[in-house]
C-alpha cells in the first residue's frame, strides 16, 4: 500500500489525536502531504515536528470559525501547490435525551458536525475539482443509521453529514469530484475510554459494548484510517456517495 497517495495534497481536520491523528500518520506514510486542522496547537507542532515540516502543515484553528475553510485550502494551496483531498472528521460528541436537550446545545453540535464540514467542502470544491482526482471522506458514525438512547441529537448531525454527502456526490461528480463517508461503530479512542470510564460500572460497559458486536473487538483508529485512505485514493476512483461501515458487523444485524 506503500505510495498509494503518493503525490496527493489532502486537508485533514481534527487531525491531532484517536482517529484523526492515525489518518494523518497513514496518510504521510502513503505518500500524501496534509495540512492539519485543529485547535490543539501543541499536539500539532509535534506532529509536524515528527513527520517533516516540508511534508505537514498546521492550521490552529476551530473548524466553526467562519475563516478557518478558505485559510486552511490557501495553506493547503502555498505550501503544496493544490487540494486533492479533504478529510472532514472533526466532530463533537453529545450524549442527552432529545426530550430535555437544551436547543442551545443542539445548535452547537449541529455547527461542530454538520456545517462546519459542509463550509469545508464549500471551501475545497474549486481546488478539488482542479485536482484531477478530488476527494471528499466525511467521518461519521454508525449513529447515522441507529438509534442508541441518549445518542440521537449526536446521531441526527451525523446522519444529516452522511445526507450531505450523497447529494455532493451527485451534485460534484460532473467536477470530477468523489464524496464518501466512513461510518465508524466504537473505536478505541482516548474519548471512548474516557465514555467508558463515565458509566456506572466501566467494565461491565465496555463488558456489554464488545458484546453487540459480531466480531467481539472494537475498531482501533488505523481500521478507520485504512477505510478513509481507500476513498481517499485511486483504487476508489469509481466509488461516490458510499457509506463504509467500519463497525466490525454492528449495523448489519
Amino acid at each position: 500500500m506503500a505510495g498509494q497517495l503518493e503525490g496527493h495534497s489532502a486537508i485533514v481536520t481534527g487531525g491531532t489525536a484517536g482517529i484523526g491523528e492515525a489518518i494523518v500518520r497513514l496518510f504521510r506514510a502513503r505518500g500524501a502531504r496534509v495540512v492539519i486542522v485543529a485547535r490543539g496547537g501543541e499536539a500539532g507542532a509535534r506532529l509536524v515536528e515528527e513527520l517533516g515540516d516540508e511534508h505537514v502543515g498546521f492550521l490552529a484553528a476551530d473548524v466553526t470559525d467562519p475563516g478557518t475553510p478558505a485559510a486552511a485550502v490557501a495553506l493547503a494551496r502555498r505550501r503544496f501547490g493544490g487540494l486533492d483531498v479533504l478529510v472532514n472528521n472533526a466532530g463533537m460528541d453529545y450524549v442527552h435525551e432529545i426530550a430535555s436537550a437544551p436547543l442551545a446545545d443542539v445548535r452547537q453540535v449541529m455547527e461542530v458536525n454538520l456545517v462546519a464540514p459542509l463550509a469545508m467542502i464549500q471551501a475545497a470544491v474549486p481546488a478539488l475539482s482542479r485536482s484531477g482526482r478530488g476527494a471528499v471522506v466525511n467521518v461519521v458514525s454508525r449513529l447515522a443509521s441507529i438509534a442508541v438512547p441518549g445518542m440521537n441529537v449526536y446521531g441526527a448531525t451525523k446522519a444529516a453529514l452522511h445526507a450531505i454527502t450523497r447529494g455532493a456526490a451527485i451534485e460534484l461528480a460532473d467536477a470530477g469530484v468523489r464524496v464518501n463517508s466512513v461510518a465508524p461503530g466504537f473505536t478505541e479512542t482516548p474519548l471512548m475510554s474516557a465514555w467508558l470510564d463515565d458509566q456506572p460500572d466501566p467494565a461491565e460497559a465496555r463488558r456489554a459494548a464488545l458484546a453487540a458486536i459480531p466480531q467481539r473487538r472494537f475498531a482501533t483508529p488505523d481500521d478507520v484510517a485504512a477505510a478513509v485512505a481507500y476513498l481517499a485514493s485511486r483504487e476508489a476512483g469509481h466509488v461516490t456517495g458510499a457509506s463504509l461501515a467500519v463497525d466490525g458487523g454492528y449495523t448489519a444485524q
